[in-house]
């Protein structure tokens, strides 16, 4: 299994750390645009983590199971209200199981990079596609590589800098992989974190989605439906599974 990189002390900062990613006006057109997909069926979010989206989705009506490979991170979810009812399975999303049919899935904020290689990426695809119901959707939101990105004289880049943080990925041209170096100050003291992530371009998400048998349904820039253009950052695909 893959190593855990939520654990301990990341489990227990994680939503004080990402305190902006919990503003309702973040959170809502999220839990909106996955409503809409969900309809009268039930959710599986791949990487569940303390449950920013499940929760709130849940309170919508939808029914929402879920898969993460951290204990830490899941267990803060059970401890929120709402949060015993959800169903999580421990495990790596590449390949857990969980029990029953699913009219969506979903993974956001990056979460695909967490696959660290192509292969796992392809597994992710055909593993949603074995809990989807037939016309089911998978939706992915992730940042588009940039042009520079993985040049051969661009091996780091400054992505933050402030008086707590200092954030700087580091770039592997051969692999796409990229490893996010967060220094952090905390109780008067300088920390390290680092993961690995593998970025990957939409047109190889779309044919990981072909491999799995799944079509591109549609492809936005953010969840109120932007346009996808070639100055976007980030986009929101939905796949939908072959009936």
């Amino acid at each position: 299994m893959p190593e855990d990189h939520f654990a301990g002390k990341v489990a227990e900062r994680y939503d004080e750390s990402s305190a902006d990613m919990f503003d309702p006006a973040v959170v809502d057109p999220i839990v909106d645009f996955l409503a809409d997909l969900a309809g009268d069926g039930d959710a599986l979010e791949l990487g569940i983590g303390t449950g920013r989206i499940a929760l709130p989705l849940s309170k919508r009506g939808v029914r929402v199971s879920g898969i993460d490979l951290s204990k830490d991170m899941v267990a803060k979810l059970k401890e929120k209200p709402g949060g015993e009812e959800i169903e999580v399975v421990i495990g790596d999303f590449a390949t857990a199981r969980v029990e029953g049919r699913f009219t969506l899935a979903y993974l956001v904020f990056n979460t695909i990079n967490n696959l660290t290689t192509q292969d796992a990426q392809v597994a992710c695809f055909q593993n949603v596609a074995d809990h989807l119901e037939p016309s089911g959707c998978f939706v992915i939101e992730v940042g588009v590589p940039g042009p520079r990105t993985f040049s051969a004289d661009k091996r780091f880049t400054v992505f933050d800098f402030g008086d707590t943080h200092v954030g700087i990925d580091e770039y592997d041209a051969a692999s796409q992989g990229l490893v996010s170096h967060h220094f952090s100050l905390i109780d008067g003291n300088w920390e390290l974190l680092s993961m690995p992530f593998r970025s990957v371009w939409p047109a190889e998400l779309d044919l990981m989605a072909r491999l799995a048998g799944m079509s591109l349904r549609e492809r936005w820039s953010g969840w109120k439906r932007e346009p996808f253009t070639n100055e976007s950052t980030k986009h929101v695909s939905v796949w939908e599974k072959d009936a």
